[in-house]
């Protein structure tokens, strides 16, 4: 039997001065289609400083890749950031195999300034917005 649901979801935190999207599952055709206006509302009126945690997708392909490049050109057009947040090695070989790997700044971990800017004294509210 076929299972329906989406093997993929957001979550979108405000921390401090940083939105932070969490994606986990596949980032293939089927979920940038459906994600894809999500994180351009984002990058159009969320904050310009905007991490991507993608330490919970389990698949990357190119409707992927060109979903984060979109994403990319939206915030940098608002003169903003975008960190990508990722500990697989295969999207990081990926990256580099598709000359992507300076287009991005990539984290391995959430940093302690985006991490803890959800704290009382980093005056970051933690709301979670989806």
């Amino acid at each position: 039997m076929f299972d329906d649901r989406p093997a993929f979801g957001v979550r979108v935190r405000v921390l401090g001065g940083v939105t932070v999207a969490e994606v986990a599952g596949e980032l293939d055709i089927f979920a940038a289609g459906r994600i894809s206006a999500r994180l351009d509302s984002l990058a159009r009126t969320g904050c310009p400083d905007l991490v991507l945690d993608l330490r919970q997708v389990t698949f990357l392909d190119c409707a992927g890749l060109s979903l984060l490049c979109r994403l990319r050109n939206r915030v940098l057009e608002r003169e903003g950031r975008l960190r990508l947040v990722i500990v697989d090695p295969r999207f990081l070989r990926l990256l580099r195999m598709v000359r992507l790997e300076d287009a991005f700044e990539v984290l391995e971990d959430l940093t302690p300034e985006v991490a803890g800017a959800g704290n009382a004294a980093a005056g970051g509210s933690g709301d979670v917005l989806a």
